[in-house]
């Protein structure tokens, strides 16, 4: 005799995020579970705190405060896969990568390879359009110094891969931006159905590797790019022509064309 299902697991439970994701059938209802999370104590505090305090430039804004969805088309062929969201940044907006100086430089990279409209992106109503690319990161909670630990980077480990999943009919390319972002992609990656290489392939900057089509999944090509925080900017070890060459490379892997450029 079988023994009766629990509960599911409420969003401020550890299998929340286990439990919810996979049952997801749309980006759309994705986007609307990951918002509700409140799976790790420590995140949830953070990104609380943070909203409640606000930085003095953004004294008159209402944070958004709660985990970050993912940015783009539903039938996204390319994904750009970060870290987290920065305290005054996505947790400020409610949107990734938009309102720090990390998003300013990748949206002008997206920008300039014809993939967004409009280079800059600070707040959910700009007016901002993705072409054929998605931004999401494994981790939807902003951390404290910019750092989730493996353990809460696992337990949001299944909205990603739900999100990679739910994109898997025509995904044809990833970018992950830096090493934790490509550690935490490729288990996600196979949680969603590709088949990983063993050894897992280490991070590098123009690093590709391709996963074979299987299970219905097609062929994807997964490539490393420098994370454009400041640290790496200002410093030049990620340049502004680097980024449009490997997001270049990105889009025709992609088979996206240049779209139409806004302002």
């Amino acid at each position: 005799m079988s023994t009766p299902a629990g509960p599911p697991p409420s969003s401020g439970e550890h299998g929340f995020p286990a439990h919810q994701a996979p049952r997801c059938t749309e980006l759309a209802a994705l986007d609307a579970a990951v918002v509700g999370c409140r799976a790790c104590p420590r995140l949830v505090a953070w990104r609380e705190q943070v909203g409640a305090a606000r930085r003095a430039a953004f004294r008159d804004w209402e944070y958004w405060a709660k985990p970050v969805p993912g940015f783009g088309p539903p039938d996204a062929a390319l994904v750009v896969v970060g870290l987290a969201p920065a305290a005054h940044g996505a947790n400020r907006t409610g949107r990734m990568f938009t309102g720090d100086a990390s998003g300013d430089f990748l949206f002008a990279g997206l920008h300039a390879v014809g993939l967004a409209s409009r280079p800059t992106a600070t707040h959910r109503g700009d007016g901002l359009e993705l072409y054929g690319v998605r931004v999401t990161a494994p981790v939807r909670c902003a951390p404290p110094a910019n750092r989730p630990t493996p353990a809460e980077r696992d337990i949001c480990r299944p909205w990603l891969a739900a999100e990679l999943g739910l994109l898997a009919p025509g995904l044809k390319a990833v970018v992950a931006l830096g090493g934790f972002g490509w550690r935490a992609l490729l288990p996600a990656l196979g949680a969603a159905g590709w088949p990983l290489p063993r050894p897992r392939p280490a991070f590098g900057h123009g690093a590709e590797l391709t996963l074979p089509a299987a299970g219905g999944r097609p062929e994807l090509r997964v490539l490393g790019c420098y994370h454009p925080s400041q640290r790496n900017t200002f410093t030049g070890r990620l340049t502004f022509a680097m980024l449009v060459e490997l997001l270049t490379r990105a889009r025709e892997l992609a088979g996206l064309p240049a779209g139409p450029k806004g302002p």
